[in-house]
């Protein structure tokens, strides 16, 4: 007996959730799917995260209009091998053996077409086609540009496995029109050499782009520094990058280089600088001050960077400069010390909920001290933390009674633990053994106990940070709010050594390093992009989060013999499911058309693009 299949009921649903005295509503489509026996179970389509009202009204409009669809005509009369072509039709009829139909190359699509239209949006090709002609050979470094941007923004990887593995598994070719020639293994590494000599104009055609789609000011620049290895062994050339330096990937057993970065509040990039991997941060900004007034002109803009970056006489050479350069830069908290007295007959100001702010004014400069009951709330837990695992660490070391030796081994490997914790409890060591066999022997004597003045000194600290600024501002809220904004260069740092996986650099030559830094960078600018539109239309959802759904989508090859023993070829992409639908509408993206049809010699495709058979 047939069962009728009722459509799926698709719908917003609602998640409430408490938390720090606030609630939460978390939103996600769901729909009900009706299963044997009358019963309805749910299913989630599509997370959306915490929207607000207004954006969930465009989801609902959303949920009206998802589910249209576009009509297509074909070119081709089909017909069944075991009916003959009607006389009308004998000129554009074919028949078709439907059972031996064969499916062939199923491929990644959907992301790549995603990229596609994001490159088109920043018009790069109008910047790159005229830079990246082609070879005498016919060779088109433009398409290889794009083939080694998609890769890193879709799928990262090194450019073996891109050759070996990646461009054939992607839809990539198709849409470029090109063969697997674009992806040979010396194409791409010739590609990379062409590169990093554009970077500066790069900078200023992004910078035209940012302010035509998105509106984007330059007023305030956010200024930070990171760190990338490689796995790669030294010795290397005197002028070489590659050195050993502070690590802030924990990898001191790798050499490194350090990238400085310039971005805008809202995540845009406008400059990047690749130095060596032992440069100190302090000696890092004079170059960059320099380099920006060079390439946009002297402004005034507001320079947003954490504590340890800026000197005292870079800070003068700002305040100095015409027109002054402004700043707003963290503090270290021995400033904090030197300033306390000053600070404690200021008043507390209120500026949101759980956070308030303190004014010092001093001479060309103003002091905001910052009180954050959040961070008091995280800085607090941590710390309990790391004293509860060292505290029982002391206990477990005083009942087992080690040797000598062995307690200075233990106790250097729970220091290391404990970071600054350690020093809110003070050692009693036992005496040093004097003979050789006495410090193998276990040993009494080992205490500890907890300082309690210390504890205090930090229990008032916690939570509390120093901004030092030149702006003539007298809103604290606006100097904090600055400050806050160093999240957007930070959640750069982590697209780039996440999502882009920047990180580890096989390459062995210099060039070629700078130049995987340079191809990282426009695939970030790719996905500050399409995370700009997200926050706009779709703010629950992540770049990743959307590139994995549209990744769903495959493109196949679709081959029926015919009875003149030819092939009929038909290139697919899979239909959407309900949520890629529902984001394509939230996003007023529009699929393209179908490829057309094509009949072609048995084995032999009439096309630019001819993929490796299996097994070749």
């Amino acid at each position: 007996m047939l069962r009728a299949i009722l459509p799926a009921s698709v719908y917003l649903k609602c998640h409430r959730r408490w938390k720090d005295g606030k609630e939460h509503r978390y939103w996600s489509v769901r729909e009900k799917v009706s299963c044997a026996g009358g019963r309805q179970v749910e299913r989630q389509v599509l997370y959306l995260g915490e929207v607000n009202d207004s954006q969930k009204e465009a989801w609902l409009k959303c949920m009206e209009a998802f589910d249209t669809r576009a009509q297509q005509q074909t070119k081709l009369a089909l017909f069944p091998s075991d009916r003959p072509v009607p006389r009308h039709a004998q000129e554009y009829g074919v028949q078709v053996c439907l059972s031996e139909m064969t499916l062939h190359r199923p491929r990644q699509w959907g992301a790549c077409w995603v990229f596609m239209g994001l490159w088109e949006q920043l018009q790069l090709e109008r910047f790159w086609r005229q830079r990246l002609p082609d070879s005498r050979e016919s060779t088109s470094w433009y398409h290889i540009l794009m083939a080694l941007c998609a890769y890193r923004l879709i799928d990262p990887g090194s450019e073996w496995r891109l050759h070996r593995q990646w461009y054939d598994q992607s839809a990539l070719g198709d849409l470029l029109g090109e063969d697997f020639s674009l992806a040979a293994k010396d194409n791409l590494y010739r590609c990379l050499d062409k590169l990093v000599e554009h970077k500066e104009p790069l900078f200023s055609f992004l910078k035209e782009r940012w302010q035509d789609l998105f509106g984007s000011t330059f007023d305030v620049l956010l200024y930070d520094l990171t760190s990338t290895y490689f796995e790669s062994d030294p010795p290397f050339a005197p002028e070489d990058k590659r050195r050993f330096g502070y690590s802030r990937d924990k990898r001191k057993d790798c050499v490194q280089v350090v990238i400085a970065l310039v971005v805008t509040p809202e995540g845009f990039p406008l400059a990047y600088e690749v130095m060596a991997g032992n440069t100190s941060d302090k000696t890092t900004l004079e170059g960059f001050l320099d380099k920006i007034q060079k390439q946009y002109g002297k402004a005034r803009r507001i320079w947003v960077m954490d504590r340890g970056i800026p000197t005292e006489k870079i800070l003068q050479r700002m305040q100095a400069s015409r027109p002054v350069v402004q700043y707003v830069v963290g503090t270290p908290k021995g400033r904090l010390s030197a300033l306390e007295k000053a600070l404690l007959k200021k008043s507390w100001q209120e500026v949101r909920p759980r956070v308030r702010v303190k004014l010092l004014a001093q001479k060309k400069e103003l002091y905001v001290l910052v009180h954050s009951q959040d961070r008091v709330n995280k800085e607090r837990a941590m710390r309990r933390r790391k004293l509860k695992a060292l505290w029982a660490r002391c206990q477990e070391l005083k009942a087992q009674r080690p040797s000598y030796e062995n307690l200075l081994m233990k106790l250097g490997a729970a220091k290391k633990e404990a970071g600054r914790v350690w020093s809110l409890v003070a050692m009693t060591l036992p005496e040093p053994p004097r003979s050789k066999k006495a410090r193998q022997q276990r040993v009494a004597g080992f205490a500890f106990e907890l300082k309690k003045d210390k504890l205090r000194e930090v229990f008032k600290r916690e939570g509390r940070y120093l901004l030092r600024t030149n702006l003539k501002e007298k809103d604290p809220a606006k100097v904090w709010q600055f400050y806050l904004q160093l999240v957007e260069v930070e959640e750069a740092f982590k697209n780039l050594k996440g999502d882009l996986a920047i990180r580890p650099i096989f390459h062995q030559k210099e060039s070629r390093i700078e130049a995987h830094i340079f191809v990282s960078f426009l695939a970030y600018c790719l996905q500050v992009t399409l995370r700009q539109q997200l926050r706009a239309k779709a703010p629950g959802l992540t770049v990743r989060q959307v590139l994995d759904k549209f990744g769903q989508m495959q493109m196949i090859d679709v081959h029926f013999p015919t009875t003149d023993h030819r092939e009929l070829v038909l290139v697919r992409y899979t239909q959407p499911e309900k949520d890629q639908k529902i984001l394509l509408a939230q996003m007023k993206w529009e699929l393209p058309p179908q490829s057309p049809p094509r009949i072609t010699a048995k084995g032999n495709l009439e096309s630019s693009y001819r993929p490796l058979e299996s097994g070749a």
